[in-house]
Formats: structure tokens, C-alpha cells, sequence
């Protein structure tokens, strides 16, 4: 295989202008403003954590932020080999003009007062989705989010459900559904119209999807009016403290209903499958939660089969679960494999589950990829590592091995970058003008 084959195809794929279709950032406060909102990512401090760093140096209370960089400068040698490093110094270079490989002790602080200087210009977060050649990114918004303040166009609403399924029991959950539907929630059928109304909210500011992040053990299945008006009445006396059973029974009354109004509403209902919370109790912010192989999609079996009509893009937190996903969606015309998620991010995972999805789902139902990133500078970076991945894998894999010709290698590229994000999540439309202006 050519070197030059697959840089080619990476250019072409490189040029496209792009939709993340999730993300974590706030679109009142989307970009970096020192270097410490960067290095404070959880890649590093977890990385960091990891090497040695005591936890309390990290998130030691009221830390400048210049100090913050110093101090996890001085541990990132040991992370030098891992892809999260590279991401830094590649956004350092595209972003801040940084002209090297390393970033060290030594040198840092010129790179920190041009990220400051830099970051403090009015239009940064205009440059740098310009420079990611992104034009509008997915949030993840709490269900009482107001989604005010904002071009839901450029920072497109979805409404995130996890504190609606799993956290109702907690009294703060229960009085910010009742503030933002302006509804007393005192039993099921409140609480099915109370969900209904977050819904429309949603609707009506562009919402182009619903998520959750799944745990482990949990098996979505209906449960009656009767069997939930139990469980809710004892899950709002008595809590978190409540009977498992019952707790149960309200989170699966909960997520079922979701799916019906995802249904109502055709949008997707994105599902992140696996993640197993708190397994660190000691781990830094973020830093504390892992993948469980226990998990299995034969848990979400009669979801997918009682719901035909709604679109689940699904994400695994682990490599190993990707082949009963890609098994999943090549059977299921409801289920599309969706980005490369969390400790499945680096580039020998991507590759390994890319090709597997390439040679077995149709290409119309692949999500290539998504940022996952809390700060927009994330998104180069990021994407540039999954546009390579993707240009080997069309290289060897089908130009190579298959004898497919070099326009249509990039063809089914620019589908798993583009165009199913548009036609998955329907939210195609011409390019931000203002943003990408030939210009500018």
C-alpha cells in the first residue's frame, strides 16, 4: 500500500466541513480561556493521576490556572507516548502556533500567554470551529436546560435523560422537572405528561436528539401504569432509599416512555451502553469510572424490537463489545453503530472496530465519529485522528485488498463523516456561511 494512497484520501477527507454529533460543551461558554481548561480534560488528569500526581495537587480548591499548568506539565513525561498527548501538542500547533514536538518544563509558559492572549479574542470559538472545519456540534443538555442564549443551529440541543431515569428519587430531580414543566408531578400520569412537555420544549428549540448513558445490569423492558404508580409512590416517599424493585421498576417506566416520545418526535435516542460509575472511588473528577464486559445487547433486545420506527445510534465503551454491536446493526434496521466512545478512542481500537463495521453493517447505518469533547478545541485534534484511521483502512482495505477505485474509497468516507450524520439525525443544511467565509 502506498503512503501516498492514504494521504490522499486523508486530504479529501480532511476537507470536508464537518457536524459532531456529541459533545459535552456548553454553548454559553463553548471554547478555552487559559491552557488550564485544556490539560484540565480528564484524559490528563486521570493520566496524570495515573503516573503519580497526587489527586489533592490536582484539584486543590481556587488553583490558578497558571499554576494548575505548571504543575501538570512537570508530570505529562510519562504520557508523552499516549495518543492524548498528541492531541495536545497537535491542537498546540494549529491552534497556538506552537512550533515543536514536546512541551515541557522548559517551554510551556510561552505556550500558555499565547493561548491566553489568543483565547480572550471575541470571535475564538468562531476560529476555532472554522479551523476544525466543524460546522455545528451536538450538545448534551440537562432536561430543565432553558436552551436560551444560543444559535441552536450552530450548538444543536439534545436532551440528555440520565438524572430522568436513574435520579428521580432525589427531591432536587423531582423539583426541577416540576419547575421546568411547571407541573405537580404526583403520579404517573403527571409524570408521563411532564416528560411529554420536556419533549416539545425540545422540539421547538431544534432538538435533534435524546441520549443516556446505560450501566451495565440494566434491561429495559415495559412496565404497567399499575406497577409503576407503585414504585413511583415509593420512590418519591421514601427516595433513594426505596426498594430496588421499586427503583427499578420507575427507571424502566421512565426510559420506556422516553422511547415512546422519541417515537412521537422522531428523533434518535442515542444509547451509550456499559459504563460502570464510580469503580475508582479515589480517581480525579471524571477519573473514576470504567467498562464492565458483563454488559451484553441482549438486554436492549426488546427495546429494539417493540420500537421499529426510532432510530437508536448506539455507542460501546469498550472494544470487545463491538462485534455483537456490529452483529446488531447488520440485523436490526433500527440499530447504527455510533463513534468510537471513551476507552474505545484510540487509535488501535478504532481501526480494529472501524474495519469490522466496514465489512459487515451497511454504510448507511455508521456514525464514523464523535468528539465526545468538553471545550471546542478538542474537535481538531480528535477528528484528525479518526480521518487518518479511516484513511488506512479505505487504503489497505479497499483500494488494496478490494481493487476499489480511489474516488469511491473516499465516497464512503465522506458517508460515515457526513452524510449519515445529516440523514440519521436529519439535520442537513447548507454550510454556516459566516463561519466558513472563503475570506476569512
Amino acid at each position: 500500500m502506498s503512503d501516498a494512497l492514504r494521504q490522499r484520501i486523508f486530504a479529501e477527507l480532511d476537507a470536508l466541513i464537518l457536524i459532531d454529533p456529541h459533545t459535552h460543551i456548553n454553548a454559553l461558554d463553548p471554547a478555552s480561556r487559559t491552557l488550564a481548561d485544556v490539560l484540565g480534560y480528564h484524559y490528563y488528569t486521570e493520566l496524570a493521576h495515573s503516573s503519580g500526581m497526587p489527586k489533592d495537587q490536582i484539584e486543590q480548591p481556587d488553583l490558578d490556572p497558571k499554576e494548575k499548568c505548571a504543575r501538570l506539565i512537570a508530570r505529562l513525561g510519562p504520557i508523552q507516548n499516549t495518543i492524548q498527548y498528541s492531541w495536545f501538542i497537535e491542537m498546540a500547533r494549529e491552534l497556538l502556533g506552537f512550533d515543536g514536538d514536546l512541551i515541557t518544563e522548559e517551554n510551556w509558559e510561552a505556550v500558555y500567554d499565547t493561548a491566553t492572549e489568543r483565547m480572550a479574542q471575541v470571535d475564538w470559538a468562531d476560529q476555532v470551529l472554522r479551523a476544525s472545519k466543524l460546522e455545528a456540534v451536538f450538545l448534551t443538555n440537562d432536561f430543565d436546560d432553558p436552551l436560551e442564549g444560543f444559535d441552536t443551529h450552530v450548538y444543536i440541543p439534545c436532551l440528555r435523560t440520565d438524572d430522568l431515569v436513574f435520579h428521580l428519587g432525589r427531591s432536587t430531580v423531582r423539583q426541577r422537572l416540576e419547575q421546568a414543566t411547571d407541573r405537580s408531578i404526583d403520579g404517573v400520569g403527571t409524570l408521563r405528561d411532564a416528560i411529554g412537555r420536556i419533549f416539545e420544549h425540545f422540539a421547538s428549540r431544534n432538538a435533534r436528539a435524546c441520549a443516556i448513558s446505560l450501566p451495565p445490569d440494566f434491561a429495559p423492558q415495559p412496565v404497567s401504569d399499575g406497577r409503576a404508580e407503585t414504585a413511583l409512590q415509593s420512590v418519591f416517599t421514601q427516595g433513594m432509599d426505596a426498594a430496588p424493585s421499586h427503583r427499578q421498576a420507575l427507571s424502566n417506566f421512565v426510559f420506556w416512555t422516553l422511547a415512546e416520545f422519541c417515537a412521537e418526535h422522531r428523533l434518535p435516542f442515542d444509547l451509550m451502553i456499559g459504563v460502570n460509575r464510580g469503580v475508582y472511588a479515589d480517581g480525579v473528577f471524571q477519573g473514576q469510572d470504567l467498562y464492565d464486559s458483563r454488559v451484553s445487547l441482549i438486554q436492549y433486545q426488546q427495546l429494539f424490537n417493540a420500537f421499529p420506527k426510532v432510530t437508536f445510534p448506539v455507542s460501546v465503551l469498550a472494544s470487545v463489545t463491538n462485534q455483537e454491536l456490529t452483529s446488531y446493526a447488520w440485523i436490526f434496521p433500527n440499530v447504527v453503530t455510533n463513534g468510537h466512545w471513551w476507552y474505545s478512542n484510540t487509535p488501535t481500537f478504532i481501526e480494529h472496530d472501524l474495519a469490522a463495521r466496514l465489512e459487515a453493517v451497511p454504510e448507511t447505518k455508521q456514525i464514523g465519529y464523535y468528539s465526545d469533547m468538553y471545550k471546542l478545541e478538542f474537535g481538531l485534534p480528535k477528528f484528525r485522528m479518526y480521518k487518518r484511521i479511516l484513511a488506512k483502512v479505505l487504503a489497505e482495505r479497499f483500494v488494496v485488498d478490494r481493487g476499489w477505485s480511489e474516488q469511491r474509497a473516499v465516497a464512503l468516507g465522506k458517508r460515515l463523516l457526513r452524510t449519515n450524520v445529516e440523514s440519521v439525525f436529519d439535520c442537513g443544511g447548507e454550510t454556516n456561511i459566516e463561519l466558513f467565509d472563503a475570506d476569512a
